[in-house]
């Protein structure tokens, strides 16, 4: 069956003929939105684990088939992604980080590496670092994620994101200038957001050309700073319903450039650690209703999808 949109599974087997599976990596790294270096906290909904509570402890050491055997079964060697997802994971030296990528490019389980990180920790020479590694290892790729979440100021400084937009701006043209893929993830629900705002982030993605796009819900979780607010006082915000998200999110892809990857459209969070909303715990439902609106748009609001093709 066609797919309405341009999805992950879709662009690997476009790219690579074949599906890949993340493995999250733990580094060790904090972030500059934790320590003091920019503010303390880090942003508001972040718990202690930094978005990376099933990520595995990684230092440049080899990994072990066993090592992965939870999560993946009898996969090949080269068919695996290195994701370096907790924290932000090029705010360390330089000399560190060249081992630990290096590491995992040499690593023949992996078919190629994801960098989560923040747009202001990518100064010159982590960018100079990615463009060597770029040209070193030919037959392996390299993403790089950046956590924009929007592009409101007055939304920016209520999360505690510690930049400005234009910081993203320019971490983008220079991921782009050495030919490195940029992933950009967005939180639909922000307190104080319509879709009119959500859309505007969108088209900035679009102008920004991004190669692909994580939606993820916003989740009140425990042991966070919006997860204490909004147990202290929940009628102070509004938390997504499933047909509004449902709406939303279908909206976000009517607009994204069809080029653009969708790398996810929903959020998989610790369920032992959500607060709100409980419905999200359901994903295979929400998925199925974002599938089955989208086809409602297409055929009876004549509402322009992306088509499918390569990139």
């Amino acid at each position: 069956m066609k797919q309405l949109y341009y999805s992950f599974p879709q662009y690997l087997k476009d790219t690579f003929g074949r599906k890949l599976y993340k493995v999250a990596l733990e580094t060790g790294m904090t972030c500059p939105n934790r320590d003091g270096k920019v503010a303390v906290g880090g942003c508001i909904f972040c718990g202690e684990g930094g978005s990376g509570d099933f990520a595995i402890s990684y230092e440049g050491k080899r990994l072990s088939r066993e090592e992965l055997i939870y999560n993946h079964q009898e996969i090949p060697k080269g068919d695996y992604i290195a994701y370096f997802q907790s924290f932000t994971n090029t705010y360390a030296p330089t000399s560190k980080l060249r081992e630990i990528f290096t590491a995992a490019l040499e690593d023949d389980l992996f078919a190629g590496i994801s960098i989560a990180t923040r747009p202001d920790c990518l100064e010159k020479d982590v960018i100079k670092l990615l463009k060597e590694l770029k040209e070193k290892y030919r037959n392996k790729f390299i993403w790089v994620e950046l956590g924009l979440q929007t592009i409101h100021e007055n939304t920016a400084k209520w999360m505690n994101r510690g930049y400005p937009l234009e910081v993203f701006d320019e971490a983008v043209k220079n991921l782009k200038a050495i030919d490195i893929e940029v992933i950009v993830h967005i939180i639909i629900g922000l307190p104080g957001e319509d879709q009119k705002m959500l859309l505007e982030t969108i088209q900035h993605l679009n102008a920004c050309q991004i190669d692909g796009v994580k939606l993820q819900l916003l989740h009140y979780l425990k042991n966070t700073r919006l997860g204490v607010q909004y147990v202290s006082n929940p009628s102070q915000y509004h938390v997504l319903e499933m047909d509004e998200y449902v709406e939303l999110v279908t909206e976000c892809i009517a607009h994204l450039d069809e080029h653009i990857v969708i790398h996810r459209l929903t959020g998989d969070g610790n369920a032992e650690d959500l607060i709100a909303p409980l419905w999200s715990t359901d994903k295979r439902r929400v998925l199925n209703l974002i599938n089955h609106m989208l086809k409602i748009k297409k055929y009876t609001q004549g509402c322009k999808l992306p088509k499918i093709g390569g990139i």
